[in-house]
């Protein structure tokens, strides 16, 4: 879990709290949620009062924002509700999928070969992932920062910088504040280069439905405010 707010504020110690919220945020709305509802609100107060040296929010508070912005939603928001919007967007919009090799393998044998490089870094770092979750879901992969090994998540996060990005703009064509929580993880990683753009732009392209010169875009649109619900509209 989330460690103290009070040594949340600097260094690695921000960037895993700021991922380990991200998972549980990310991970299916159950009756864990509001259990740890209270303590990620202190650790996101903690992000958001560490300003960096020049006095700006800097990433770190760039990305409390959106995690502050999704808590608004759940707030505000029955669990069942919470749930059925869950598994309408992850579970039945093929756009939307939070498996990162998906977005570069698609359904076939290479990505069996990519998901054992997930399993090799969770090896060396000493982290057993969920059993009923494959290693490449974007929660799993910010567990593995938040319990500690930051440095080897964020190598993965950042090789599949490109898929995430395509997931943001989805999630923000279906109106879903999960884009904030997307976003906030987006915002600890380095700014893209070149090659992660074009990347990006090209898995947009082979999507129906995003504008592929949006995912790489200007800044942030938030998602709207109403309460979203179940479509049940398949993949």
């Amino acid at each position: 879990m989330i460690g103290p707010a009070g040594h949340a504020a600097s260094g690695d110690g921000a960037v895993r709290t700021v991922h380990m919220t991200a998972s549980i945020l990310l991970s299916y709305p159950d009756e864990r949620l509001p259990a740890a509802r209270p303590l990620i609100g202190d650790c996101l107060a903690a992000l958001a009062d560490a300003p960096r040296a020049d006095g700006s929010r800097g990433a770190i508070g760039e990305a409390a924002g959106h995690l502050a912005a999704f808590l608004v939603h759940v707030d505000a928001t029955p669990l069942p509700e919470l749930a059925a919007h869950y598994v309408a967007v992850f579970d039945l919009k093929r756009r939307c999928c939070p498996y990162l090799t998906y977005y570069t393998h698609g359904d076939t044998r290479r990505r069996g070969m990519a998901l054992l490089r997930f399993n090799h870094a969770y090896r060396a770092a000493g982290y057993r992932p969920p059993a009923d979750e494959l290693p490449d879901h974007l929660a799993v992969v910010c567990e593995l920062s938040g319990r500690g090994a930051v440095r080897e998540a964020t190598r993965l996060l950042r090789e599949h910088h490109a898929g995430i990005q395509v997931l943001r703009q989805a999630l923000l064509a279906e109106h879903s504040p999960y884009a904030h929580v997307v976003a906030a993880v987006l915002a600890t990683l380095p700014p893209p280069g070149p090659r992660e753009r074009a990347a990006a732009r090209r898995l947009a392209a082979e999507d129906v439905g995003l504008d592929p010169y949006a995912v790489m875009g200007g800044p942030l649109t938030p998602p709207s405010s109403s309460r979203p619900t179940a479509t049940g509209e398949p993949r």
